[in-house]
């Protein structure tokens, strides 16, 4: 018996799971996406490293959960929400490098959350703030149908 793909083991274990795709959905996901990305600017300019590097974080997550919805998919996991990313690299329509981003961030927010890690110098966060908004044009341009 072959053995699962991380993303077939995403369907199997419920983290993933198959929906009625929805336009709405993916709209608001989208706008919640550079709602969180002026959030974490905001908290950059606070001095509030760790709000910033979350807000961030949360600006990719909606701009690709904003995809799984209009694709029909339900994530129960951010893990999983890279792996069917990758669908559209294997596609040709997304670059590796937002995939190895996103889940960077995922590992940083964790991180961030749930250790005691140090916080993210302010030059860290601005070079993160430009390349979350260029995630979320790529996710867009998914979205409207064109190679990102």
């Amino acid at each position: 018996m072959k053995a699962l793909s991380p993303l077939e083991k995403c369907f199997a274990d419920g983290k993933l799971e198959a929906v009625l795709p929805s336009v709405e959905k993916s709209t608001r996901s989208l706008s919640k996406a550079r709602y969180m990305l002026t959030e974490a600017t905001n908290a950059a300019l606070g001095d509030s490293p760790v709000l910033a590097v979350s807000g961030i974080y949360f600006a990719m997550f909606h701009a690709a959960r904003a995809v799984l919805y209009r694709d029909g998919i339900r994530e129960k996991s951010h893990f999983c929400v890279e792996k069917y990313l990758e669908t559209y690299v294997a596609s040709g329509m997304l670059e590796r490098r937002w995939i190895a981003l996103f889940g960077r961030m995922r590992e940083r927010r964790e991180q961030n959350q749930y250790d005691l890690a140090t916080p993210a110098t302010p030059e860290e966060i601005r070079g993160l703030l430009v390349l979350a908004g260029e995630f979320i044009e790529a996710l867009e341009s998914i979205l409207k149908g064109s190679r990102a």
